[in-house]
């Protein structure tokens, strides 16, 4: 049954998720609070992850959930219910494109699908600024600590100076990845 819930949260995700692999992020976070699969700083931990492993970060969560909660088979069952309604779409797409290649309806219906994208990915984002700055509780810690975490906040100051300069801007994406995970664990951001 476990790997049925499993498969059944990740289909969904997978078919509402318009917009990529940061828009399934609202999803997870549902499914943690539901299923209390992961914390929600489990779930920054895993964006992590998910960004820094080869594939589509989507794919590399659900993976992640499905592994973390129920081992390898969790982890195969999570992937295929993430990526069961894309198969099925594509092969939907497949077989009548041509008669709606230039169809002003179809045209109309994505360009209407880009706000719903948009504030999915907005929501992700909210939500991991939250866990990074105000605690695992989010927003709900501020309202009952009123302290703002200093390290995330320096960590970003410093990210965003040494990224404007000329020299550290053009060096390739991975030299970032590899300092940030050692500085991750050099000061233990994870807290």
């Amino acid at each position: 049954m476990m790997l049925l819930t499993l498969y059944w949260e990740f289909f969904k995700a997978g078919l509402f998720a318009v917009g990529g692999g940061l828009a399934t992020l609202p999803f997870l976070r549902v499914m943690g609070q539901q299923y209390g699969w992961f914390t929600p700083a489990q779930l920054v931990d895993m964006v992590a992850v998910s960004e820094s492993t080869p594939g589509p970060i989507g794919v590399n969560m659900a993976t992640y959930v499905g592994y973390t909660y129920a081992g390898i088979p969790g982890a195969i069952i999570a992937t295929l219910g993430l990526i069961t309604p894309s198969v099925i779409i594509i092969l939907i797409i497949a077989t009548v494109l041509q008669k709606f290649r230039s169809n002003k309806y179809v045209d109309m219906g994505f360009y209407g699908m880009r706000p719903a994208s948009t504030a999915l990915i907005t929501a992700a984002l909210l939500g991991l600024m939250a866990v990074c700055l105000f605690g695992a509780g989010g927003i709900k810690d501020f309202a009952s600590t009123a302290v703002i975490a200093p390290k995330p906040l320096i960590l970003f100051a410093a990210l965003m100076i040494l990224t404007n300069v000329k020299k550290i801007k053009n060096l390739h994406p991975i030299v970032f990845i590899a300092v940030s995970a050692v500085v991750g664990i050099l000061f233990n951001y994870s807290e």
